[in-house]
């Protein structure tokens, strides 16, 4: 049989551990991974030595917004940024305008991806009906989660935010029953209500433009109270919950100290990992995320997280905002947008810790791909084995990626001012989705529309 793909001559990372050997590719999936002296006849092989053959990422947060806010980006140019940066699956959060908060919005979302992305794309809808009956049609439309903030909708955005915020605890407990009923993941925005609107009170009376001013606005404790609210409440519902986007050490501790009493698993993102509220003092309001970019202290721990399992998943928080909607709020860190590109960043962060020795690359992986795909039940996902898709990148670990705002793909690229110039160890080479590169190293190579949806396996 003459098979569609070869790699040959690389490093694998396969479920075992890197091994050298040869992938074989047809229909879309890895059929075998042979040994590294095979040569099975090819349409198309590509060789790999010297560089190393990883699962793609799966960025299980990714907020792209299109088509209600066409100057942010669009679904071609967020997904073609994410293929550039390795992520061959994306999670679409259901923040936009009207907010995907039923199943005829869930299928008019999948409906615009899937003639424009040149990813895999799940989509998460938000619970705007606390009924049994809402939450099983959100399953039954093929959501791959629901999303809740913990925090009232900012103003004058009822639309977008319309079954999202839940600020009241016993909504959000009702959430994680009706989550564990439907057997789908909870994942939560979490921040204290309260704790957060006093902060927010006092902080007015500062200097706005301080990136201080943000960080005080919305302190660690008010991302951990919610936090530890939510875990406590999940002994008794027993939902499949997610933390997003963790920032500080005090929560951390407060995931450790929940440890083993439900089912939860956390996440974190390349800017809490790499930058501080210095840097966010040095770039301005374009630095601007919710939960703030916190200070050194976060930062490592974050790295411990990581390292002992803490947290499981790294993900980009991905938010594209156009440069005159930050320049608007220039100098005025409690109003401006908040978010940052970061779909061409995510897998360099981590390429860059396993040649620094911050992380193996097999725990590297396992947070950027692995994990999403046993999390979010997408057993094709996330590896490289017999059976599985093949989405597959080639990296050269002995090469560099220098981010600039000239060589991103994200129409976000002029805000991306935090990374604007950094390099990173190890260099993306290849991206391949379902046997079809889409990244060649240099240029887009698929058509919109290779991207496809993706649902979790029915737990039934």
């Amino acid at each position: 049989m003459t098979l569609d793909m070869v790699i040959r001559g690389g490093q694998i990372l396969t479920p075992t551990g890197l091994r050298d050997g040869t992938v074989a590719v047809q229909d879309g999936r890895i059929v075998a991974i042979l040994p590294p002296e095979s040569e099975p006849d090819a349409r198309e092989t590509l060789d790999a030595f010297g560089a190393h053959v990883l699962p793609g990422a799966i960025d299980i947060h990714c907020h792209i917004r299109s088509p209600a806010y066409p100057n942010r980006g669009s679904v071609q140019s967020e997904t073609g940024a994410a293929a550039k940066g390795g992520i061959t699956t994306l999670f679409e959060m259901p923040i936009t305008d009207p907010c995907c908060n039923s199943p005829e919005r869930v299928a008019l979302r999948r409906d615009h991806f899937a003639t424009r992305s040149l990813t895999d794309f799940g989509m998460f809808a938000a619970p705007v009906e606390l009924t049994e009956a809402a939450f099983f049609a959100l399953r039954d439309a093929g959501a791959i989660a629901l999303k809740i903030f913990t925090t009232a909708a900012p103003p004058d955005r009822d639309r977008e935010f319309a079954g999202l915020a839940w600020p009241d605890t016993e909504a959000q407990m009702t959430v994680l029953r009706l989550g564990a009923k439907a057997g789908l993941t909870v994942f939560v925005h979490a921040e204290n209500e309260a704790l957060v609107a006093n902060a927010t009170a006092r902080a007015a009376a500062l200097d706005r433009s301080c990136a201080a001013t943000h960080g005080l606005a919305r302190p660690p404790e008010a991302e951990a109270a919610a936090v530890a609210s939510l875990l406590a409440m999940n002994m008794v519902a027993g939902a499949r919950l997610h933390i997003a986007h963790v920032t500080s050490a005090l929560t951390v501790e407060v995931l450790r100290r929940f440890a083993g009493t439900s089912d939860f698993s956390a996440e974190t993102c390349p800017h809490y990992l790499s930058f501080t509220e210095a840097d966010v003092a040095r770039v301005g309001v374009c630095a601007r995320i919710n939960p703030p970019i916190r200070h050194e202290i976060d930062r490592t721990t974050l790295w411990e997280a990581l390292s002992d399992g803490t947290l499981a998943h790294v993900t980009t928080d991905h938010a594209a905002f156009a440069p005159e909607e930050k320049a608007a709020k220039e100098g005025d860190f409690l109003t401006a947008p908040p978010g940052h590109p970061g779909l061409e960043t995510l897998v360099p962060t981590l390429l860059d810790a396993v040649v620094m020795g911050t992380l193996p690359m097999e725990r590297a992986w396992a947070l950027l791909a692995g994990n999403a795909a046993t999390r979010f039940r997408l057993p094709s996902k996330g590896r490289l084995a017999a059976g599985a898709d093949a989405d597959i990148i080639i990296v050269d670990m002995g090469e560099e990626t220098h981010i600039t705002q000239a060589t991103l793909l994200t129409n976000a690229r002029a805000i991306s001012r935090l990374t604007d110039g950094r390099r990173y160890k190890g260099r993306i080479l290849r991206t391949i989705l379902r046997g079809e590169t889409v990244w060649n190293g240099t240029a887009i190579t698929a058509p919109p529309g290779i991207g496809r949806f993706v649902k979790p396996e029915d737990p039934r």
